[in-house]
């Protein structure tokens, strides 16, 4: 796939992430980024939040992929620190996850969420 063709494919995701959630998460901010490095698994999308999981999923397809990253943020928000497990997720999903990356916040030694009352 060529560079024009990624492009392309991304600014179609980001067309088609922005409708959905405006009208099932409105307050969730949906934001281009220049890249994430995926070339090779296209459209790829980040989920995350300052205390939270990232979440990175790769070859989407704007509208399924649209609908189905919206159905993750909705769970996503609610659980403890954005960790959605394996099968509450969407089902287009499940095998799409490039990468789960913790917060920077997280203990060096252990790799565990900090204590809630921190």
């Amino acid at each position: 796939m060529s560079a024009d063709e990624t492009t392309r494919i991304g600014a179609r995701m980001l067309d088609a992430m922005r409708p959905v959630m405006q009208a099932r998460a409105p307050e969730v901010q949906v934001r281009a980024v220049q890249c994430l490095g995926v070339c090779k698994r296209p459209a790829t999308v980040a989920v995350s939040a300052p205390d939270g999981y990232t979440f990175v999923f790769g070859d989407l397809e704007p509208q399924s992929g649209a609908d189905a990253i919206a159905s993750f943020v909705l769970s996503y928000r609610i659980v403890d620190y954005g960790f959605v497990p394996w099968i509450a997720r969407p089902e287009l999903l499940r095998s799409r996850l490039v990468a789960r990356i913790p917060s920077v916040k997280w203990s060096p030694e252990d790799g565990h969420p900090p204590d809630s009352g921190t």
